[in-house]
C-alpha cells in the first residue's frame, strides 16, 4: 500500500477502515459519516450531534479524528475511529451516552465500546472515556493489513503569520511554559506534580494516577 502522506489519501484510508469496522462490529447498518481531519487539542476526535454536513441531498454527521494524533500507532488510531463510531451507533439509535456537554461518558457508552472489543477505563472528569485497543481488535487490524498513518500536523507550527507569538514560520516549537506534570488518583483525587514522566501509585486507594 502506498504510504498516507496525503491528506486526501489519508481520508480516503480512514474511510475505508471505517467500513470495514462498520461490517465487522455494526452489521454495515451504521450511517456512513462525513469524516474529516482537522485540529482538536483536546480531543483525540469528535462527532458531531447534529448532521452538520449536506450531501447532494442527504444530511450527515462529521466524523473528526485529530490532525495532530494521526501518527499513533495504527491500533490506537484505530480505537479512536471506533470509539466515535460508537456515539454515532448510539445518536443513530436514541441512546445518550453521554452528558455535561458531551464530556462525560456514562456507562451506556462503556457497554456499547466493550461490546465492540474496546478496552474503557475510568476518568472522574471524562467518566467512561479512556479507550485502548483489545487484543481482538489489534487482531483485526492486521487480518485488514492496516499500516500507521506516516502524517502529522504539528500544532504548535499552526500560528499564523503577524500574531505576535515570535513563531510565525514554525520553524521551531514554543519554549515550554512549564516542565512540571500533574498525576491524578481516578479513584480520589488526589493529585501530585512530578518534573519528568512517571509511573506511581495512589497510597491511599492503590490504584495508578494518570496525567491530567
Amino acid at each position: 500500500m502506498k504510504e498516507t502522506v496525503k491528506t486526501s489519501r489519508t481520508a480516503g484510508y480512514l474511510e475505508k477502515m471505517f467500513r470495514a469496522l462498520n461490517a465487522k462490529y455494526f452489521g454495515g447498518q451504521l450511517e456512513e459519516p462525513i469524516i474529516t481531519i482537522q485540529s482538536t487539542p483536546r480531543a483525540y476526535g469528535h462527532v458531531t450531534v447534529a448532521k452538520s454536513w449536506r450531501k447532494g441531498q442527504e444530511h450527515r454527521h462529521e466524523l473528526n479524528i485529530g490532525a495532530g494524533t494521526l501518527d499513533r500507532p495504527i491500533e490506537n488510531v484505530t480505537a479512536t475511529l471506533l470509539h466515535e463510531m460508537v456515539h454515532l451507533w448510539n445518536l443513530q439509535n436514541g441512546i445518550q451516552d453521554c452528558s455535561r456537554g458531551g464530556a462525560y461518558h456514562n456507562k451506556k457508552f462503556r457497554d456499547a465500546a466493550t461490546a465492540r472489543d474496546l478496552s474503557i477505563s475510568y476518568d472522574p472528569r471524562i467518566g467512561w472515556s479512556i479507550t485502548e485497543p483489545t487484543e481482538a481488535l489489534c487482531d483485526f487490524i492486521i487480518e485488514q493489513g492496516w499500516t500507521d498513518i506516516h502524517m502529522n500536523r504539528i500544532e504548535w507550527a499552526s500560528a499564523p503569520r503577524g500574531t505576535g507569538s515570535g513563531n510565525a514560520t514554525g520553524t521551531t516549537p514554543p519554549k515550554p511554559t512549564g516542565h512540571s506534570r500533574k498525576y491524578i488518583c481516578p479513584c480520589c483525587g488526589n493529585s501530585v506534580r512530578a518534573t519528568k514522566e512517571v509511573h506511581i501509585l495512589c497510597m491511599d486507594c492503590n490504584d495508578p494516577m494518570l496525567p491530567a
